[in-house]
């Protein structure tokens, strides 16, 4: 039997809620321990199911991890030999299972990481990541369903330009050539705040990285890395959840452990539909109208607007005075969970990456049984639940569990009529 969360409507959010680290920037965290031998420790762990994959993957390398959620913290031993396949299980589970592959080619200058899975969200290629490799030297290729890569020798630096500005090939070029041999340089590399977190630690670790936050990155290589005790930045798309939760149901939230500045673009747009809001370092807190007014939006690589809190604002626009128009420009599958939303009574009409959604006061919505069919659609189609007439039941739990600590207990410590439980006999 599966768990449901059933969200009885309306029900508004209403006082603090917690943020912990970015589940976008602990799992690469995690992987760039195998880059220098020892006991590496990272601080500020959400308790989340992904952090217990990479973990199972990393012993499986042949590291002693201990992974304590209650003190959101875990310790990852590196021996001296490690492994160098990161089975299909594992990667099919979750698709930051390839952030292995530049930590393996450094440290063992050969990998076989089985193609990935992941959220059923978009294409999200490997060329890049091949590509990059290559100019440093690496031979790869695809046999039965695994990536395998070697560079007898090790690496060498190069000089290399992203087609496209892509958070994974940024984190395995950028890991893979700390310890290469001469002078890398990225181009076109993505600049979010989760690149920089892995940045900063590996320069903890030893490695000399320029340009962080840039859209270039220079790297020396160096012999050897050493390990660290490294703190998770915040996590941005889970301050950003808890915004949208007090933009849809015109309630109010604290944020804790957040940093504002990671989220301007967002919050701009909360503005924009009518939320006021107060920011100071490390939370905000946000007041949702008592209607929320209707925003446009382009999803872009940082800093622009987070593909990953693309949902949340479709949730809002349709319960809003007026028409939006959602432009998804990062992932184009992104759209899926819009029909489970119109199962609520949302007005979504689809055209290529863009979606129009025309506002109806939230009280015409109602609750029905709804699927969550990837981590930010779950928590968005429970927030519509929110602000929905009568009882949503949201399956797919085991997505949303991926990326939020306690989703349903945080929820209902701010006052929200939710609640989890075992499903009624439908999967």
């Amino acid at each position: 039997m599966e768990d449901m969360i059933e969200v009885q409507g309306p029900t508004a959010v209403s006082g603090a809620l917690p943020v912990f680290g970015a589940k976008n920037s602990v799992l690469k965290l995690m992987a760039a321990t195998l880059l220098a031998v020892g006991r590496s420790t990272i601080t500020n762990v959400p308790e989340i199911h992904d952090v217990t994959v990479m973990a199972e993957l990393l012993r499986r390398l042949g590291c002693d991890v201990s992974y304590r959620p209650a003190e959101h913290e875990v310790s990852i031993d590196v021996p001296e030999e490690l492994g160098h396949q990161a089975d299909y299980d594992l990667v099919r589970a979750m698709r930051a299972s390839i952030s292995v592959l530049g930590p393996l080619m450094a440290r063992c200058h050969r990998a076989e990481v089985a193609l990935p899975g992941g959220d059923a969200i978009g294409t999200r290629g490997l060329d890049m990541h091949r590509a990059g490799l290559e100019a440093m030297g690496a031979q790869l290729s695809i046999e039965r369903g695994f990536l395998r890569a070697s560079a007898e020798g090790g690496l060498e630096g190069a000089t290399y330009r992203l087609g496209y500005p892509s958070v994974g090939a940024t984190e395995n070029l950028m890991t893979a050539a700390t310890t290469a041999r001469g002078v890398t340089v990225l181009e076109n590399v993505a600049r979010e705040p989760e690149i920089v977190d892995i940045g900063r630690m590996l320069q903890e670790m030893g490695a000399r990285i320029e340009g962080l936050g840039t859209t270039t990155l220079t790297i020396h290589g160096v012999p050897r890395l050493s390990p660290v005790t490294h703190r998770t930045i915040a996590d941005r798309i889970v301050a950003g959840t808890w915004a949208f939760a007090a933009a849809v149901t015109g309630g109010r939230v604290e944020i804790e452990g957040a940093e504002p500045e990671h989220l301007s673009v967002v919050l701009d747009k909360l503005r924009s539909a009518g939320c006021e809001i107060d920011t100071s370092e490390g939370r905000f807190v946000v007041q949702g109208p008592e209607r929320p007014r209707a925003i446009n939006v382009s999803t872009l690589p940082y800093p622009g607007f987070p593909t990953d809190l693309q949902p949340f604002v479709v949730a809002l626009n349709a319960v809003a005075e007026g028409s939006g128009i959602i432009t998804e420009n990062v992932f184009e599958a992104r759209w899926g969970f819009t029909a489970e939303l119109e199962r609520l009574g949302a007005r979504v009409q689809l055209d290529g990456h863009h979606a129009r959604v025309d506002g109806v006061p939230a009280h015409e919505l109602s609750g029905a049984p709804v699927e969550a069919m990837d981590i930010r659609a779950g928590a968005a189609l429970v927030i519509a639940g929110m602000a929905a007439q009568g009882v949503t039941e949201v399956s797919g739990v085991e997505h949303i569990d991926r990326g939020y600590e306690h989703f349903v207990d945080h929820l209902a410590h701010a006052g929200v009529r939710v609640q989890r439980r075992i499903a009624r006999g439908w999967s």
